[in-house]
Order: structure tokens, then C-alpha cells, then sequence
């Protein structure tokens, strides 16, 4: 189930909050591997460092690293705090459960704002499957309001990566306002905000990093297996509904693309219609882009499947390219570029438009 492998740092390659990237040699040769410095300490050039390298091997793209478990001839010094930080355990009963501070516990400064919190007020809560929907999102909300730009909150499902560090595309986007916070929930950890559900990471959104926008995907890659039901994005739906049930404006982006080779994904993706279709029972706003040509048509025929339990809102892509290729982040769905995939961050920036529309 894991390939364990001992290496040694020949170099750090780069580094952003949370992580470090890593050159280090092993016994077949050369290889990148990451580390989160908050859990193993932070590796130096010379270090022998212990690896998981599972992912590398099988080639996975956004998992690609072999992963740094410990560093055992240095390790990090104990917490100050022999009974924190916090009580909630993340990552729980593997090897490297955390230990985390969440907002929604007792010991936490916003426990009795969140103890009998039941509304996010009528934030709009804009969902997406993938990871990389959030700064094509972003690009649209931004560029549909150029003054009095909302606060805007990540919340991350724990569908796909879970440390939240792994994300150099939400580092970039706090790091420059885009984001007032990134808010992990779940097992989902190394957020600005610790939540225990998504729940209480909308309402820690709200009332903590008082956003007024959320957008909810999973963080950096996900799982997916071919069928309906087995992948992990039906988190999806069930973000709508928590969404919903807790007084918020749930708005659906579409999983669009134009050049998935996988049929299931061309168009509208199976996963949205699965997660928004059957999945979300409470009903939402889903953002139908008004795309160009016979490809456009497909998608507005599919996403019609969707009509009997959600309101279709057709939303204009004019000018969003422009604000795509502005983006300060790269844009990358599946290793797709923006011009290999024009239609995916298309339909995820004009969720973000039709977001703007929403605030007054």
C-alpha cells in the first residue's frame, strides 16, 4: 500500500506557506518530493529524510512528489502547549494525525459566535467539483466588479488533497487579497480557519473571516472511477445543501469541458449532473455559460437535465477570456491549459459573474 523510501536533500527547488518542494536523491536517482514544515519541520539541504513514495510511482499528476514523512535525524520540537493547539484531530488514526485549533470548538475565541450560529445571512456559496474552478471563479467575480471588490472565502472539501499548504494557487490567491481566508473542513486541514463540517466552515466563512462570498470545491486533485456514484466530487451536492439549509444563496458551477478525451467529461461533465441532479436536494441557481457554436448547444441541452430540480440561469462569457488570461495564477484543469480547455474556465468564470450580480 506504500512505497517507503530513505533519501537525502540535495536542494529546495521552491517553497510558498506550508510547503517546501524539494530536490532529493534516492537509490534509482533523482526526484522531487514535498514537505509540509508544520508537520515534519522544515528539511535543509543534507537531511536524510524519510519518504512515501506512492503517488511518484504510480504517476499521478497533481499527487506526482514523493511525499517527506519525517526528518529523523532532526525532528521538530514539541508543541509549547503539551495540550494544544486545540482538540481537533484531523487526518485521524493515520501516522500523521494533527492536531488542529477549530473554530467551532470550545477552546476556540469564536465558539460561542459559532455555538448557536444558523445562517449565513444570504451569502452567495458558489460550488464546483474541481480544485481548479476556484481562481477561474475568482477571475470572473473580480472582473464582473473592478470597485468595491467582496471578501471572499475558500471553504475546502476534503475530497481531494488535505492539506490545505498543498494549494499554491489559494497561498497565491490570499497572499494578494483575493482570498480573505482558506477555511479546510472535514478531514481537510492547514486552513486559515479549522472547521469540523462544512457547515460550520460556511459558518466560520461568514461570521469568522466575515466573507461575503464563499466558493466550496475539493482541494488539489480528486478521485474519480468511472462509474456514477464513485467519485468524490458528489461532495458537490451536498455542499449546495448545506448551503441551503443554512440560509445561504447556493449557486452551482458546471464541470464543462472541450477537450476531456474521456466522453463521460466532454460537455457537461457526468459529475455535475450526477452531484447537482441527485445528489443536491435543496435547489440552487446553476450557471449555464452561454458558450458559442454546437458545443454551446450541447452543453445548454445537457445542463437542461438539470431544470426539473434547479433554476438555470444563462450567464453571458463575453469578456471573460480576457479576464482569464489576467489571471494571477496559472489556470490548469487536468493539465489543461486555458486554450486547451477554454470552455471549462468559461463556465467556472461565469459562475463568478453571475456571483457579482448577486451582491448588492
Amino acid at each position: 500500500m506504500i512505497r517507503w523510501r530513505k533519501g537525502e536533500v540535495l536542494s529546495v527547488r521552491r517553497e510558498w506557506p506550508g510547503a517546501v518542494e524539494l530536490d532529493v536523491t534516492l537509490p534509482e536517482g533523482e526526484c522531487r518530493a514535498l514537505a509540509y514544515p508544520p508537520l515534519v519541520g522544515r528539511p535543509e539541504p543534507g537531511d536524510t529524510v524519510l519518504l512515501n513514495t506512492t503517488a511518484l510511482a504510480m504517476g499521478l499528476g497533481t499527487g506526482g512528489y514523493a511525499m517527506v514523512v519525517a526528518v529523523p535525524d532532526r525532528l521538530p520540537e514539541d508543541p509549547e502547549d503539551p495540550e494544544g493547539p486545540g482538540h481537533l484531530v484531523k487526518a485521524r488514526y493515520t501516522p500523521l494525525q494533527a492536531t488542529v485549533l477549530g473554530a467551532d470548538e470550545q477552546d476556540s475565541p469564536y465558539h460561542e459566535t459559532l455555538r448557536d450560529a444558523d445562517s449565513i445571512e444570504g451569502m452567495p456559496v458558489i460550488v464546483a467539483d474541481l480544485h481548479s474552478a476556484l481562481p477561474a471563479i475568482l477571475c470572473g467575480l473580480y472582473g464582473s466588479r473592478p470597485s468595491a471588490a467582496p471578501r471572499v472565502a475558500y471553504v475546502m472539501l476534503d475530497g481531494g488533497a488535505l492539506p490545505g499548504w498543498f494549494s499554491m494557487s489559494a497561498a497565491r490567491l490570499r497572499e494578494i487579497g483575493w482570498l480573505c481566508g482558506v477555511v479546510t473542513t472535514g478531514q481537510s486541514f492547514g486552513g486559515d480557519v479549522e472547521a469540523v463540517t462544512v457547515h460550520t466552515g460556511l459558518l466560520a466563512a461568514r461570521h469568522v473571516l466575515s466573507a461575503d462570498v464563499a466558493i466550496v470545491t475539493q482541494g488539489p486533485g480528486n478521485l474519480g472511477t468511472g462509474t456514477r456514484w464513485g467519485f468524490s466530487g458528489v461532495s458537490a451536492g451536498e455542499a449546495l445543501n448545506a448551503a441551503a439549509v443554512l440560509g445561504g444563496r447556493p449557486v452551482g458551477a458546471l464541470r464543462v469541458s472541450e477537450g476531456d478525451l474521456r466522453e463521460r467529461h466532454i460537455g457537461v461533465s457526468h459529475h455535475s449532473l450526477t452531484a447537482y441532479g441527485r445528489v443536491a436536494l435543496a435547489p440552487a441557481q446553476v450557471v449555464v455559460p452561454e458558450l458559442p457554436g454546437a458545443f454551446g448547444r450541447r452543453v445548454t441541452a445537457q445542463a437542461a437535465e438539470l431544470a426539473a430540480r434547479h433554476e438555470l440561469v444563462s450567464v453571458p462569457v463575453d469578456g471573460l477570456e480576457e479576464m482569464l488570461g489576467q489571471s494571477p495564477v496559472k489556470l490548469s484543469t487536468m493539465g489543461r491549459g486555458l486554450t486547451e480547455d477554454l470552455a471549462g474556465f468559461l463556465a467556472s468564470a461565469a459562475a463568478g459573474r453571475h456571483a457579482a450580480s448577486l451582491l448588492s
